[in-house]
């Protein structure tokens, strides 16, 4: 609410980007597209679109179970990935998008 005040009042201060803040970026789970929701939330660290490393690891051939991958994404990992709040629809959409990375 303060940013919105201070970008109000002509005081824009730094915004989080979603991997500072663990908010997803993509909106909700009726009509979403997991490309974008990809892209917008995982994208900045898992590298073109999980196909290669950057921050974060190379996903395209994981061999995190599913349930490891939907556990990793909902809790993060201490001092490397931030949790995110994700709906079930939203968490198995990112599941079958990663598996279908080549």
């Amino acid at each position: 609410m303060g940013a919105v005040i201070a970008a109000a009042h002509g005081q824009a201060g730094p915004q989080p980007g979603p991997m500072q803040s663990g908010r997803h970026v993509g909106g909700d789970a009726q009509t979403f597209d997991v490309n974008k929701l990809f892209a917008g939330s995982c994208g900045w660290c898992h590298a073109a679109g999980g196909r290669a490393a950057g921050k974060g690891p190379k996903l395209m051939d994981t061999e995190l179970s599913d349930a490891e991958i939907i556990s990793r994404v909902r809790n993060g990992k201490t001092g490397q990935m931030p949790a995110f709040s994700f709906t079930d629809e939203q968490l198995h959409a990112i599941v079958a998008y990663i598996r279908g990375l080549k």
